[in-house]
């Protein structure tokens, strides 16, 4: 049921900010300059046994590269309807992506982990690129990503 009570927070928050204890938070995602076609990300959260919670952004927008985001597509079953009205463009190499959105206060300093999954045509694929618990004390603190991603932190 815990998992359940989540999600309903998670997407509460991020439909209905005013009737749900939320807050801003800003996602910056700093891409290396790797010399390939723009990444498709999938930002989504897990709870503290790592079940998956609820994605929070897709960047790029051909749902036949998302099982590429192997974390993502496990956890979701590839599910489309887990995006819908939360995609966007993919990101280029070099580049940032930026968004700001309305996060569930039950979600921060309770054990939940922010993901990020990238991929690249014509390159490997990086499931769990970023894992971050989403803690008050880990806000502006940037982390560095494992193959695609230069940096990525989060403001509240």
């Amino acid at each position: 049921m815990k998992p359940i009570l989540a999600a309903l927070a998670l997407t509460t928050a991020l439909t209905l900010p005013a009737l749900a204890m939320a807050r801003p938070v800003t996602l910056t995602t700093t891409l290396n300059d790797y010399g390939g076609d723009g990444a498709y990300l999938a930002l989504y959260v897990t709870d503290a046994s790592g079940a998956y919670v609820g994605s929070l952004w897709m960047a790029g927008g051909t749902s036949k590269y998302y099982e590429h985001l192997t974390d993502w597509h496990r956890a979701t079953g590839g599910d489309p309807a887990q995006i819908n009205g939360i995609t966007g463009a993919s990101v280029g190499a070099g580049r940032t992506l930026e968004i700001t959105l309305d996060l569930a206060d039950a979600l921060i300093d309770a054990g939940y982990t922010l993901h990020i999954d990238a991929a690249v045509e014509d390159m490997r694929d990086s499931p769990n690129e970023i894992a971050v618990p989403l803690t008050t004390e880990g806000a502006g603190q940037p982390v560095r990503g494992r193959r695609y991603v230069a940096s990525f932190s989060y403001d509240m």
